[in-house]
């Protein structure tokens, strides 16, 4: 980055990748000229403000481990080689749900995945509970260079025995608090002591623990489907100080993410009603970007509190799209949502709400959500989508300790590698025509490398040669490598 930085005088290059050359799917080492129909799109970055040292991608483990780590080993095995592999994803973030668990005598109600076991029962502590997501674990571990990996623990809901309305799922009343009076420090205890307790299982360490989520939200009612849990903002202040309380006096250096809200405008809220010394104690600001708006409001708060800030979920499936593996559509979405999550929100690390998905067929409840879609109760085929495509797009090229910086275009995100030898460039055309992006380079970024994913072509390299200008096909994800 220093290299990129210094370098005073800035040139464009005029060499061109034609659309011919990437609509067959031919690398070549030159790229002859774009056809008249492209689109012009200058990218021009700012150099001189480098974002702070990314810190990777990664998913939620949740309901998807909860079924997957108890398939067949060469299932299982290719899912976390999918996401985790080398030769896959590359994620190197992990985020473990500690599960509150319902009562042994309550009624099965919690979607398939979803009902992750607890550790403490009335008969006391089960460390053989969530196998599942226990499996993952160790295969995250076993997969990712201790030097980029990361694990997060957090809590959808405190155990049922804690909560006001017996079960995980929220209050009756899915905007009044579910924890019951005076149980701050009793949950406390039983995420620290899981959380100490896995890393000694697993010879892991979780570098943060997430107490809350979502929780200043209408989302979690009794009568709902999936852990979950409101917290008001004096609640969450009492939670956060009562977990460091618990971390503290177990000599662990564990540090608190919080708050984990479910898009940009809520997070704010919640950060003004937390009260001084919550705030000191918080180690990581976690934001979900389930909305388009405010995101430059929680880049703000991170930039004034100085503390790290993580995009730690998200997912989507386009209204009106029906679930199709190869449909571009929800790829496209995907794609354009990481883009304004980079460059409006800045985070230091994105992460999926969860990688792969119950398959519920092609009919009116389907969906696009997740890269991978199983069938949770009968295991089968696992189907890659269009979407784990485009994911890899980005995952695959801009690695931890890269910097990104201001792109100069909406569709486009700009990553300076970690040895400062160049650069890498994501762009997505959602569009119908083809782009001719024009790139404002350093001028030791002297040759490139093009990839392109597309409905024909998956991480394809169509070609390489001097750096210059760059021919984005029409629903594509096209990523450009800059080095010297």
């Amino acid at each position: 980055m220093t290299q990129l930085r210094n370098r005073g005088r800035m040139a464009v290059y005029a060499f061109v990748l034609a659309f011919a050359c990437i609509a067959t799917g031919a690398p070549a080492q030159t790229c002859p000229r774009a056809p008249a129909a492209a689109v012009d799109i200058r990218v021009a970055p700012d150099w001189k403000k480098p974002g702070k040292p990314f810190e990777g991608w990664g998913t939620a483990l949740v309901w998807f481990a909860n079924v997957t780590g108890r398939l067949p080993d060469p299932v299982r095995g290719d899912l976390a080689d999918k996401l985790y592999g080398d030769k896959g994803l590359r994620f190197n973030i992990a985020r473990y749900n500690i599960g509150g668990g319902n009562a042994a005598d309550t009624p099965p109600y919690l979607r398939p995945g979803a009902d992750i076991p607890g550790f403490l029962t009335a008969g006391g502590w089960d460390w053989s509970a969530d196998p599942g997501q226990r499996w993952w674990l160790d295969a995250v571990r076993d997969r990712v260079p201790e030097k980029t990996r990361i694990f997060e623990a957090f809590s959808n809901s405190p155990p049922a025995f804690m909560t006001v309305s017996g079960r995980v799922s929220g209050n009756e009343d899915g905007l009044k608090d579910n924890l019951k009076p005076g149980q701050e420090g009793a949950f406390a205890d039983y995420l620290a002591t899981v959380t100490q307790e896995l890393e000694q299982r697993h010879h892991i360490r979780f570098r943060t623990l997430s107490p809350v989520n979502e929780p200043n939200t209408p989302y979690w009612f009794a009568a709902n489907t999936q852990e979950g849990a409101h917290w008001s903002p004096a609640r969450q202040a009492m939670m956060i100080k009562a977990l460091k309380a618990a971390l503290t006096a177990r000599g662990m250096t564990t540090e608190i993410s919080a708050p984990d809200e479910t898009n940009a405008q809520t997070f704010v809220l919640d950060w003004a009603g937390l009260d001084a010394q919550a705030r000191a104690d918080i180690g990581q600001l976690n934001a979900h970007s389930y909305d388009t708006t405010g995101k430059t409001a929680v880049r703000d708060i991170a930039r004034v509190s100085g503390k790290r800030l993580w995009m730690s979920e998200v997912d989507l499936s386009p209204p009106n799209v029906r679930q199709d593996f190869d449909d571009m559509r929800p790829a496209i979405a995907l794609s354009e949502q990481i883009v304004s999550d980079i460059n409006r929100l800045e985070p230091q690390a994105w992460v999926l709400w969860q990688a792969v998905e119950n398959d519920k067929g092609e009919g009116p409840d389907s969906s696009n959500w997740g890269l991978i879609k199983l069938d949770y109760a009968a295991g089968g085929t696992a189907h890659v989508t269009a979407k784990y495509w485009a994911m890899g797009a980005f995952t695959r090229f801009i690695r931890p300790g890269a910097r990104f910086v201001p792109s100069g275009d909406g569709d486009t995100v700009v990553a300076a590698r970690p040895d400062g030898k160049g650069f890498v460039a994501v762009h997505v055309n959602p569009g119908l025509y083809p782009r001719q992006l024009t790139f404002d380079v350093p001028g030791s970024a002297a040759h490139m490398a093009v990839t392109v994913t597309d409905s024909a072509r998956h991480w394809q390299a169509v070609c390489m040669g001097r750096a210059g200008a760059v021919v984005a096909p029409p629903m594509s994800v096209t990523t450009v490598e800059f080095s010297r």
